[in-house]
């Protein structure tokens, strides 16, 4: 599927789809401005049917969804007993199969466990990726689509990021948040729909951005993504408590250190923005190590260039890292310096607190 839209002129396609299109800042300010659209294919389309499907993924997941209702946006976690997160996925329902998006890298893993997790319960956990792609922009943008709809219910996911969903709770905090004006969806859609999309790209009908840019975006909102997990992650290290966690929700693996940590401690980490030196050639990888003077602190989890911030980062830092400290990132070409910007304060937890508000774009586009 990866070469789908290989031949569209300036294309970079590798395995997760389409990289970029030879212009990776002019295709942000496109996608951001609506005038593009995003295929995604490091994102895959699991389908749970079956009539206890609801109900068994709510005692299974970090988020109340036993009533959710058709065409509502919302996002889970799966996490082990000591509340690390394992797998998270958008989720969408039709009224008759729950739609879950996974990253690649994820949702074989996410399915596998699924599976394992069925029992006798009436549910079918299926890879839809065969039938379904992904596709992302802005909510006028994606509306140009023709999502997929089985049932009736166009199979659209609205990001509830990053106001703070029922339940949830923000730990950042900055007033606006850098996502505030963050419009993103992602459409399930059919595979033809898919080759229309690329053969209109290369007539020049419209405007596709590619991965790079999609990374660009999320990163300067603060936006989490699985891409930010590593085998130690819990949701607050992450402010992933926003739109991923539901607090008051009945019992679930891992919810023991959810309420412990939120309640009567602090996460042991913290997520940082990093601004990057922009006089450096070299944009350090994912993974890369992050000082400050005498120590090292953390690493970094994802990396872009943005059209108007330049290079900047998401890291995982050590709680106790200063705010203040001045911190440095490990390169090829030796470190670079990085100013921190504070996503999750070193004090996070129920004294963190930002009001409680639902996200208007959580509702379905209208049929």
């Amino acid at each position: 599927m990866s070469q789908t839209f290989a031949g569209i002129p300036g294309a970079v396609v590798d395995d997760g789809g389409l990289r970029h299109l030879g212009s990776p800042l002019t295709e942000q300010r496109a996608l951001q401005a609506g005038k593009a659209l995003a295929p995604l294919g490091e994102r895959v389309v699991l389908a749970v049917p079956g009539e206890d499907r609801l109900s068994w993924l709510d005692s299974l997941a970090s988020q109340a969804v036993s009533r959710l209702a058709p065409g509502v946006s919302t996002e889970l976690l799966m996490l082990d007993p000591h509340g690390r997160v394992q797998h998270a996925a958008s989720v969408i329902d039709d009224g008759h199969t729950t739609w879950l998006i996974a990253d690649r890298g994820d949702a074989a893993g996410l399915l596998e466990w699924l599976r394992r997790m069925r029992f006798r319960l009436r549910v079918d956990p299926q890879d839809a990726g065969e039938e379904y792609a992904v596709v992302g922009g802005t909510r006028s943008a994606v509306a140009g689509l023709e999502p997929a709809s089985p049932h009736g219910v166009p199979l659209v996911w609205i990001d509830p990021w990053p106001d703070v969903a029922i339940g949830g709770w923000g730990y950042a905090p900055a007033d606006p948040h850098p996502g505030a004006e963050r419009d993103w969806a992602e459409a399930i859609v059919t595979r033809a729909e898919e080759r229309r999309l690329a053969d209109e790209a290369r007539r020049g009908a419209i405007a596709l951005a590619g991965r790079d840019a999609v990374e660009a975006l999320r990163l300067a909102a603060w936006r989490p993504g699985f891409a930010d997990v590593d085998d130690r992650a819990i949701p607050h290290e992450l402010d992933w408590l926003r739109t991923a966690v539901h607090l008051d929700k009945g019992c679930y693996r891992g919810q023991e250190t959810v309420a412990k940590v939120h309640n009567l401690g602090h996460p042991p980490r913290r997520l940082v923005a990093l601004q990057l030196d922009g006089s450096a050639s070299v944009l350090p990888s994912p993974g890369a190590i992050v000082r400050t003077v005498d120590d090292e602190v953390g690493h970094v989890t994802s990396v872009a260039r943005h059209f108007e911030q330049g290079p900047i980062a998401l890291a995982i830092v050590r709680r106790s890292t200063s705010a203040s400290a001045e911190l440095t990132v490990d390169t090829e070409d030796g470190p670079i310096a990085a100013a921190q910007e504070m996503i999750v304060p070193p004090e996070a937890g129920a004294t963190a607190n930002v009001p409680r508000i639902t996200k208007l774009s959580r509702r379905p586009l209208a049929t």
